[in-house]
C-alpha cells in the first residue's frame, strides 16, 4: 500500500472518479435531468493544482450524487471515471470493462485476498470494489479522482493509505433528509428506516471536524455546488 501511495506522489498523478456506493451503486448516468438545467458556475476555472483524489460522502438523500454529476458535466476534461469490479451479471447494454469489470465470485475473492482493492463492499448479495490497478490504469489521463462512497468506504480508503481530500455533504437537518427520502416515493417504510438509521451514524461521523477537510451544507443546490467547487479549485478562479 505504501508503494502505491509513493507512486502517486512520485508521478504527480491524478485519479479519475470511481463510483463506490456501498449501499446504492447507482450509475452516474442515472442522475436526474434536472441537474443539467442548473446554471454553470459563473467563474472560469482551470484544473486544480492539488491532484489528490477527492472523497465525497454523505447520507443517502444529501444530494451528493447530483453535485458530482454536475461537476462532471461542467468540467469533463478535469474529472474522469474508473471502472469498478462486480460479481453481478451485466445488464442490458452494459459492456465488460466499460460499465464494470464483471468477474466471478471466485475471482473477486482472490483479488480481495491479494489486497488488490482500495475499497469493496457487498450490496444485494453482490460484491463491488475498486482495485488499485483500475485506478492506476487511468492515472495517465491527468484527471482528478472523485470517489463517491459511503461511510464504510471512507474508512476503508483511509486505511488503504490513499492520499486524498475528504468532503462531507449533508442537508441542513436530519428532518429535511427524511423529507427528501420520503419524497422519492420509491422505497418501503422498512427501507426508509434503514436508510435513516445509516444516515444518523454518518451524520454523527461527519460532526467530527477531524474527519473531513470540508463540509458542504446542501440546502440550495447551486450554492452547495459553488461551495464544493470553491474547495476543489481553491483560489484558482480566473
Amino acid at each position: 500500500m505504501l508503494l502505491f501511495s509513493q507512486s502517486l506522489r512520485r508521478h504527480n498523478v491524478s485519479i479519475p472518479v470511481t463510483r463506490l456506493l456501498g449501499h446504492s451503486r447507482r450509475s452516474i448516468s442515472a442522475s436526474t435531468a434536472l441537474l443539467f438545467s442548473l446554471s454553470s458556475s459563473s467563474r472560469s476555472r482551470r484544473p486544480p493544482d492539488d491532484k489528490r483524489p477527492i472523497v465525497i460522502t454523505g447520507p443517502s438523500g444529501s444530494g451528493k450524487s447530483t453535485l458530482i454529476n454536475k461537476l462532471f458535466k461542467d468540467h469533463p476534461s478535469t474529472f474522469g471515471f474508473s471502472v469498478s469490479h462486480t460479481t453481478r451479471g451485466p445488464r442490458t447494454g452494459e459492456q465488460d470493462g466499460v460499465a464494470y469489470h464483471f468477474v466471478s465470485k471466485e475471482k473477486m475473492q482472490q483479488l480481495i485476498d491479494d489486497r488488490q482493492f482500495l475499497e469493496h463492499a457487498i450490496f444485494s448479495e453482490n460484491h463491488y470494489g475498486t482495485s488499485k490497478k483500475a485506478v492506476e490504469d487511468v492515472n495517465a489521463s491527468g484527471k482528478v479522482c472523485i470517489l463517491d462512497i459511503d461511510l464504510q468506504g471512507v474508512q476503508s480508503v483511509r486505511k488503504a493509505g490513499l492520499p486524498a481530500r475528504y468532503v462531507f455533504v449533508r442537508p441542513r437537518s436530519l428532518g429535511l433528509l427524511e423529507t427528501r427520502l420520503r419524497g422519492r416515493g420509491t422505497e418501503t417504510e422498512e427501507a426508509i428506516q434503514k436508510r435513516l438509521e445509516r444516515a444518523r451514524a454518518e451524520w454523527e461521523y461527519g460532526l467530527d471536524p477531524t474527519h473531513f477537510d470540508r463540509v458542504v451544507v446542501n440546502d440550495e443546490l447551486d450554492q452547495a455546488y459553488e461551495d464544493l467547487c470553491d474547495f476543489i479549485f481553491e483560489h484558482q478562479a480566473q
